[in-house]
């Protein structure tokens, strides 16, 4: 059955008021989780803790806090923190970044990424347990071996974190089958799932696991209009920027990712324009199929059908990005729209 879940939102920068309110009123509706990023301005569990207090039932999860950015041990003791005051609503969503963030931000070598995340979750799981910190890895040996550290067991008390990852490559996506939670997609559309559940199944079947045992979301903006064409475009130009700025000329995970989806050529283009400077041409040539395929835009009938899509892919979340004209309560209302247009489709 299809889920739906929402990003923070609040009417200013520093209006935490508003997003305690939102949180509420998307509680009300019925939303399965609400989800907080970071990327080099404040970080993502904060405002996640500021929400706890005002909600009982939704879930709080991070999409995604930056590896590279805490240690293992700093990620678990956040995450125990997080589970404590929410009582047991939180997520914890990591991901890799990407190298412009993590050597230019956090000064941190964004090296072996893949093997980075498996022992940060490996550690995270010892701490959450409850377990003495005793780790052997190609990365992280705690305690550092021949200095004055000891191992130490958490004074916390044990608690079980859901971990789900961000990950587009193949490697990442086995790596999420085989011990991750959860998957936090992106760059994906429902006709082409297997680009990346092949990885993960591959990664899942390795450990015993299935493909259902991970909960898989993916974004959408969510759109309700008349006027399909210029949506339509007005959408697909905005990935132009995830083209040609996101990443480096030689590595945009997105960018791959696409191509696996049958874009390879049209992506390589978009960037190649997008670094020499002739941005608009750059959003001309994005396909709209990119859009209209990893959106809900249009008619309810049209949303309808799509939603029809992701459920047959076996998407389990939407985390949906609502967009209108309006404010707080035309979002809130439209999002009520789409409850029910999910709740029609679940029914089938």
């Amino acid at each position: 059955m299809l889920r739906i879940a929402v990003g923070l939102h609040r009417n200013s920068a520093d209006d935490w008021d508003s997003a305690a309110i939102w949180a509420q009123e998307v509680e009300k509706l019925g939303i399965d989780s609400i989800w907080s990023a970071e990327t080099w301005g404040i970080d993502g569990v904060t405002p996640l803790a500021r929400i706890a207090s005002s909600t009982e039932r939704i879930r709080l999860g991070t999409g995604i806090l930056q590896i590279g950015a805490r240690t293992p041990s700093g990620l678990a003791m956040t995450a125990l923190g997080m589970q404590s005051i929410s009582n047991d609503r939180f997520v914890l969503g990591l991901g890799v970044s990407g190298v412009a963030i993590i050597e230019g931000w956090h000064g941190s070598r964004f090296d072996r990424p893949v093997q980075t995340t498996k022992e940060t979750i490996d550690i995270i799981r010892i701490v959450s347990s409850g377990e003495r910190l005793e780790y052997s890895g190609s990365i992280f040996q705690l305690p550092i071996p021949g200095g004055e550290g000891r191992a130490i067991r958490p004074s916390a008390t044990p608690r079980h974190i859901p971990i789900w990852l961000a990950s587009l490559g193949p490697r990442n996506l086995r790596l999420t089958g085989s011990h991750a939670d959860g998957w936090i997609g992106t760059s994906f559309m429902p006709e082409t799932a297997d680009a990346f559940f092949s990885h993960m199944r591959e990664g899942a079947e390795s450990q015993g696991r299935t493909l259902d045992d991970i909960e898989k979301m993916v974004p959408v903006a969510f759109e309700l209009t008349e006027d399909v064409d210029r949506v339509t475009r007005n959408h697909a130009e905005g990935y132009a920027f995830t083209f040609g700025a996101m990443g480096t000329r030689s590595h945009n995970f997105y960018n791959a990712a696409w191509a696996r989806q049958g874009f390879a050529d049209e992506v390589r283009e978009i960037q190649k324009l997008w670094l020499d400077g002739d941005r608009d041409e750059a959003k001309r040539r994005v396909p709209l199929e990119i859009a209209t395929q990893s959106n809900l835009l249009g008619t309810a009938d049209l949303v309808t059908d799509r939603l029809r899509v992701y459920r047959t892919a076996g998407v389990d979340i939407l985390r949906v990005d609502v967009r209108t004209e309006g404010g707080m309560q035309e979002r809130l209302d439209h999002l009520g729209i789409l409850l029910d247009l999910v709740k029609k489709v679940n029914a089938e």
